[in-house]
């Protein structure tokens, strides 16, 4: 993802704005830029790769109060230092910006009409003309007048030479925070690249503006009218990722998974559709080719892609294969043509993973494409086609979410196939509507956290435990057992639940807590034949039951109600509760929940 810092202040800027963009590495990128104002004129740098090689790049002699910087992931136009951002226009204007123009095409046309020149492919050089083109003597009335022609999503800072202690930033769609110093200020995509300089921040809202004049800065509406908000101060330190106010990482990040997908949709979807693009410039033609899926990924990572399985096969009509990589890299594998080889990671550096991406080449691959957290990673470089999850860091071994958004980002790949293969068009839409309402359930979900955690105090003394599901929540129901064996060392095992007469039924007993995942869907009847299987040998039944699951009659089993009831989010959804009770049971029993016995975070040997 795109980051965004902006800085106006009474000293030199350039550090601040490094410093800022360092912080932003996690979001994801490919090249970088910075711009600055001063007695030289309008000053800019660029660079592919790395912060650092931007870096290296600016004399040290460069001065500047007022600048903008970037990190760009590319989607309009392919990785280059001409893409990369800061975009100029007349060498007066500079523009960093985050997010997807959809009407791009038509405005590109009116200003090459108008005698504007353009120098590179993106979708934000238009923005630097349209703002040129309206710019007369005042820079935010025509940032208000060219915001006010774009369509899609979009975070924006501009400077202007012409006046030179003025910064004009925007949002719609994309986030942006302004940050408050003494007689200096600042805007950034996320709050963690100004820590070093303040710790007082604007959450700015949909469509405002702001603009920063000299000391001061002044908030505004999406009509222009001046407006207040309310000043924030993080508790965040600056030098440290922090639990802030939870015991541990793990539970910490399972409450930023709302966050965390929503980081994940922004600029990748609208109200009603998937943008295009968001797996890369390439993905056009590669994504008409294909007529198989391959995907390939361990622990975690597999059970995402066990559930893209089912929604791709089930919605597409593709066949798609799923197999660990361990296993994938050493048997002889038939390639049929035309097949879209897809591996999911949270590192990027998973040594079986990396290794059987290395080894589709020469074969009937239309083209590789990585699902991952961590930019610059070796699986990031190495596929044809990208798309970062934004989960941001994740401290805690035991995945939380990392797998969510992994799960997300299959759900983008099922749009951004399916607009190609010609899905119904009210499909697509009832799948983005759900993306859209995501984060605010799992807001929800989290209020489970008490009643879950009464719940693990039945888990503490068992020594095994059994989860279950059908259909899609079958992985889920791994997921789950997953996470309860690395981080409380119980052993515990997931089945399909149409499975348990063909062996797992011989473990049940009184001793063994059984997990159920249940929603509300065509295989519930089922569902229920297989619980009374496990109640008619005296096993106890914990059943996390989505809304309209009618278990009135199972008075003595566990029951957490999940007041939700979707299509295609609900193995998301399901997630959500088992990730609290394998936190719950492992803090009960005493166990490093962190950092798990003999686990590592990154897998990077065989």
């Amino acid at each position: 993802m795109c980051g965004i810092v902006g800085a106006l202040a009474q000293r030199e800027v350039s550090s601040i704005l490094i410093e800022g963009l360092r912080r932003l590495e996690y979001r994801g990128y490919d090249s970088a830029g910075v711009a600055l104002i001063n007695e030289q004129g309008l000053q800019r740098y660029r660079s592919l790769g790395k912060v650092q090689q931007l870096a290296d790049m600016i004399p040290a002699e460069i001065k500047g109060q007022v600048g903008i910087a970037h990190t760009r992931w590319a989607t309009h136009g392919q990785p280059s230092e001409q893409n990369a951002h800061p975009h100029f226009s007349n060498e007066r204007i500079a523009i960093v910006h985050n997010g997807i123009i959809e009407n791009y095409k038509e405005l590109r046309d009116q200003l090459i009409n108008q005698g504007y020149q353009f120098t590179s492919q993106t979708d934000t050089e238009v923005i630097a003309h349209l703002v040129d083109s309206h710019y007369q003597e005042d820079l935010f009335d025509a940032v208000l007048k060219a915001t006010g022609q774009l369509q899609g999503a979009y975070a924006l800072a501009i400077i202007s030479h012409d006046d030179p202690e003025q910064l004009v930033a925007c949002r719609k769609g994309s986030p942006l925070v302004l940050g408050l110093g003494i007689e200096e200020n600042f805007v950034a995509s996320d709050v963690s690249a100004l820590l070093p300089v303040t710790s007082r921040f604007i959450y700015l809202e949909e469509g405002d503006y702001v603009l920063l004049d000299g000391a001061d800065y002044q908030v505004f509406d999406s009509e222009g009218k001046a407006k207040k908000l309310e000043i924030s101060t993080s508790e965040l330190n600056a030098d440290a990722v922090l639990k802030g106010a939870y015991r541990h990482y793990m539970m910490k990040e399972i409450h930023e998974q709302a966050i965390a997908i929503g980081e994940c949709l922004e600029g990748r979807i609208t109200r009603s559709e998937v943008l295009d693009a968001i797996f890369g410039h390439a993905s056009d033609e590669i994504f008409e080719r294909v007529q198989h899926i391959q995907i390939v990924a361990c622990g975690t990572s597999y059970h995402a892609g066990l559930v893209g399985k089912y929604w791709i096969e089930e919605l597409l009509g593709l066949p798609c294969q799923v197999e660990v990589a361990s296993e994938f890299r050493y048997r002889k594998v038939v390639v049929p043509d035309d097949t879209l080889f897809v591996t999911l990671s949270q590192s990027g550096e998973t040594a079986d993973t990396l290794a059987a991406l290395r080894d589709t080449r020469g074969k009937n691959y239309c083209g590789s494409l990585t699902i991952c957290n961590v930019p610059e990673s070796s699986l990031v470089r190495e596929s044809d086609l990208v798309l970062m999850t934004r989960a941001g860091p994740e401290i805690g071994v035991a995945s939380t979410k990392a797998f969510t958004t992994q799960l997300v980002s299959m759900l983008l790949l099922l749009l951004a196939l399916g607009k190609k293969k010609g899905l119904a068009a009210d499909v697509l839409a009832n799948i983005v509507q759900e993306l859209n309402e995501l984060p605010g359930q799992i807001e929800q979900l989290l209020e489970l956290d008490e009643y879950i955690e009464q719940i693990a105090e039945d888990f503490v003394d068992k020594q095994d435990a059994l989860f279950l599901g059908r259909g899609v929540h079958y992985p889920i129901a791994m997921e789950g057992a997953l996470k309860l064996k690395e981080i409380s060392y119980i052993h515990a095992e997931a089945y399909p639940a149409g499975e348990l007469k063909h062996g797992p039924l011989a473990l049940v007993d009184a001793d063994m807590p059984v997990v159920v995942v249940m929603p509300n869907d065509d295989l519930l009847e089922k569902l229920h034949s297989n619980m009374q299987e496990v109640k008619a040998r005296g096993g106890r039944l914990y059943v996390f039951a989505h809304q309209g699951v009618d278990l009135s009659e199972a008075t003595d089993d566990v029951v957490v109600s999940m007041d939700c009831n979707t299509d295609w989010t609900t193995p998301i959804l399901s997630t959500i509760p088992l990730q609290l009770l394998s936190y719950h049971v492992a803090v009960q029993r005493g166990t490093d929940v962190d950092q798990p016995r003999n686990l590592a975070k990154s897998v990077t040997v065989e």
